[in-house]
């Protein structure tokens, strides 16, 4: 390309590229929602679908430059700046997969905090944080597609698809770093509301079972409690006594994937409804009414976070009231144990 041709160009702003042209070089600026980003992970995130080895092939090569100049992987991206990007070819996707995400419906989602920075909705049951593995797409994708004109929307943790409750997105990438910051330093406080087969052991117990994640032959994801697992801290609290169920609160200390639920199985207390885990004669019991009302989902959820904003400096303490569904099953249970 000629230097007349390249200065013909105008570049697009980060947040307005969709896709990346597989036949000529594109040129785009840099906005708020890639400030900051390392300039490999802003490549492999425009790019999705081009494998990691190419994209660090071009960057070595010279063929992306930053503002006219070479650059390293590492570079750390700045608002304004004008990246070249050579022509990249996608792998092809699935039709399921090239559909666009459907906005959530009015009142589907809601809103529990929202400034400038950081958007904290109460997530539903059977809705995936995410796409992959199978579904096409999750809260984030619906969540942009609900809200196009928001340039910068990612998830700053995640939650089970069959856990409802409090979930944070960043708003700006500065949030996003800063939300991760302070979850590795520990200072997000997290509570979940949960109910277990049996009467529970004491009134608070601490399990810090180490935890390692495994494949079943199908390919599924599991995890179990292992000397070879990672550090994992769950702090469980009895709320109320039922009798054939115990309600909990559940403080994480860590944030390994299904840490609650195989936790309280390492204690020998499976979640109420839980299709991985749990007791699954005990669950058709359950979803039959044997509580007073029918549960035909895994009784966990993400009810409070506390921390200290990562922009503002401000106290938040976020509370996400139980779904419906389980609150009537706590109400039944209340009544029959009055």
């Amino acid at each position: 390309m000629t230097d007349t041709t390249k200065a013909e160009i105008k570049p697009l702003a980060s947040s307005r590229v969709r896709a990346l042209p597989s036949d000529r070089v594109s040129y785009i600026e840099i906005g708020e929602d890639s400030d900051g980003q390392r300039l490999d992970n802003f490549l492999m995130r425009l790019a999705r679908g081009v494998p990691k080895g190419h994209i660090y092939r071009v960057i070595r090569a010279g063929e992306v430059r930053v503002s006219k100049s070479r650059a390293k992987a590492e570079t750390k991206l700045k608002l304004g700046d004008v990246v070249r990007v050579p022509p990249m070819r996608v792998a092809e996707r699935s039709p399921a997969a090239e559909a666009p995400a459907a906005p959530l419906a009015k009142g589907q989602l809601e809103v529990l905090h929202e400034d400038r920075h950081l958007l904290i909705v109460m997530k539903p049951s059977g809705l995936a944080a995410h796409g992959g593995s199978g579904i096409a797409h999750g809260l984030i994708e619906r969540l942009r597609a609900t809200r196009p004109e928001e340039p910068f929307l990612e998830l700053c943790h995640r939650l089970d698809k069959e856990t409802s409750g409090a979930i944070v997105i960043a708003k700006t990438r500065k949030a996003l770093v800063r939300m991760h910051d302070l979850m590795k330093e520990g200072g997000i406080e997290k509570h979940y509301k949960l109910l277990v087969k049996g009467d529970w052991v004491n009134e608070r117990r601490h399990v810090k079972a180490p935890l390692e994640r495994y494949l079943l032959s199908s390919g599924e994801r599991r995890v179990r409690v292992s000397a070879l697992g990672m550090s994992a801290h769950t702090i469980f609290t009895v709320l109320k006594r039922f009798g054939v169920v115990t309600y909990l609160d559940a403080e994480l200390k860590t944030g390994r994937t299904h840490q609650i639920r195989v936790h309280a199985l390492s204690e020998g207390f499976p979640l109420a409804g839980d299709d991985k885990y749990g007791d699954f004669a005990f669950n058709k019991e359950l979803a039959a009414g044997l509580l007073g009302a029918p549960l035909k989902r895994m009784f966990l959820h993400a009810w409070k976070l506390k921390f200290i904003h990562p922009v503002t400096g401000e106290l938040l303490d976020i509370e996400a009231p139980l779904p419906e569904e389980l609150a009537q099953v706590i109400r039944a249970l209340e009544k029959t144990n009055d």
